[in-house]
């Protein structure tokens, strides 16, 4: 693995958030000050690729990246926050469910975080 992708994975899996492509670019930039964003984002697709790291994509203007460990996500519909969701591997109910081999799967629950209900409820 090249130093580059191996800090973009680093800096992926040091993170308690959901970063995207450009919040890893200013944090790589830290490291290789030189560093293109098409870099990074060649990287992050051959990591997503390796089953290194996980894509997520949600209701936002950008995709973004997380850890490999399986868990899901709680999704903010007012701001998009993302939160991890640690419960259950639902693998194999899926395989019974569906007569056969689950490959993988994402689930995002979409809800109101706290700020964001305390706020719509203020009005």
């Amino acid at each position: 693995m090249t130093k580059k992708r191996q800090l973009i994975l680093d800096i992926i899996n040091q993170s308690t958030d959901h970063l995207s492509a450009e919040q890893i670019f200013q944090q790589a930039r830290q490291v290789y000050p030189q560093i293109a964003l098409s870099t990074i984002y060649n990287n992050l697709a051959a990591l997503v690729e390796m089953g290194a790291i996980r894509q997520l994509r949600v209701q936002s203007d950008f995709d973004r990246y997380d850890r490999a460990t399986r868990h899901d996500h709680l999704v903010c519909q007012e701001c998009g926050q993302v939160s991890d969701l640690f419960w259950e591997d639902l693998t194999r109910r899926l395989e019974r469910q569906v007569g056969g081999k689950v490959l993988g799967y994402d689930l995002n629950i979409q809800y109101l975080c706290p700020q964001c209900k305390a706020r719509l409820e203020a009005k």
